[in-house]
C-alpha cells in the first residue's frame, strides 16, 4: 500500500523528548537499525570491531541524544514519525570529508535521509532537504554541506541524489571518495 502525503510534513528535532519516536522509526521494517546513523559520526574508538554492532551503535546514538547533541530531524505525518534527516554541525561527524570551512563559515552537514517504505517516491526528500536547511539556519549555520550520489550509484543512496540537492540550490564543491559528491549551499552571513 502506498500512502500519499497530502500535506506538508511536520518536522521536529530529535531530542530526549521524542527519542522513542526516533527509535520506533529506525526499528520499523526496513529501518536503518543496522547503522543508527552512526557511520559518519563514530569516533575512532566507536568505529572499531565490536563497537560497530547495531546494539553498540544504538547506544552511541542514544547517548548523543540524551546529552543534547543535535543529530537531526524527524518528519511526522499526522503524528506518526515517517522519515528522518541527519542534520548537525559538521564537527559532530568524525568521518565526513569535504572542504575545510573558510573563516566565518558555520557548516552543518546533511549526511543521510530515510523514509518508511510506504512514504517513498512522493517527494519527501525535497521536504527533508528544505527542513534540514531551515533548521541549520535557525541554529546559526551559514553553510549546509551534503554528500549525495548520482541517481544510478549502487551505494550511498541514503545520502540522497545530486539532482535533488541541485534543485534546492546546492552547488558542487568536489568529491568525497569515488561516488559521493560534496555539495554546498551558502546561506549568507
Amino acid at each position: 500500500m502506498t500512502t500519499t502525503v497530502s500535506k506538508k510534513l511536520d518536522f521536529r528535532p530529535v531530542t530526549a523528548i521524542n527519542a522513542a519516536d526516533f527509535e520506533a522509526l529506525f526499528m520499523a521494517p526496513g529501518g536503518p537499525k543496522f547503522c543508527w546513523c552512526m557511520v559518519w559520526r563514530a569516533t575512532a574508538a566507536e568505529g572499531r570491531g565490536r563497537n560497530t554492532s547495531s546494539e553498540k551503535r544504538h547506544g552511541q546514538m542514544s547517548g548523543r541524544i540524551a546529552g543534547g547533541m543535535p543529530v537531526g530531524l524527524l518528519a511526522y505525518d499526522a503524528g506518526l514519525p515517517v522519515a528522518w534527516v541527519s542534520i548537525a554541525p559538521k564537527a559532530t561527524y568524525q568521518r565526513l570529508k569535504g572542504p575545510d570551512p573558510s573563516p566565518g563559515e558555520v557548516v552543518w552537514s546533511l549526511a543521510c535521509m530515510f523514509a518508511r517504505r510506504q512514504w517513498r517516491g512522493q517527494g519527501i526528500a525535497h521536504q527533508l532537504i528544505a527542513a534540514a536547511v531551515a533548521h541549520a539556519r535557525s541554529e546559526g549555520a551559514n553553510v549546509v554541506e551534503a554528500y549525495p550520489v548520482a541517481p544510478d550509484a549502487p551505494s550511498y543512496r541514503f545520502m540522497g541524489f545530486v539532482p535533488a540537492f541541485e534543485r534546492a540550490g546546492f552547488e558542487a564543491a568536489g568529491m568525497a571518495g569515488k561516488r559521493r559528491h560534496v555539495m554546498r549551499l551558502s546561506m549568507g552571513r
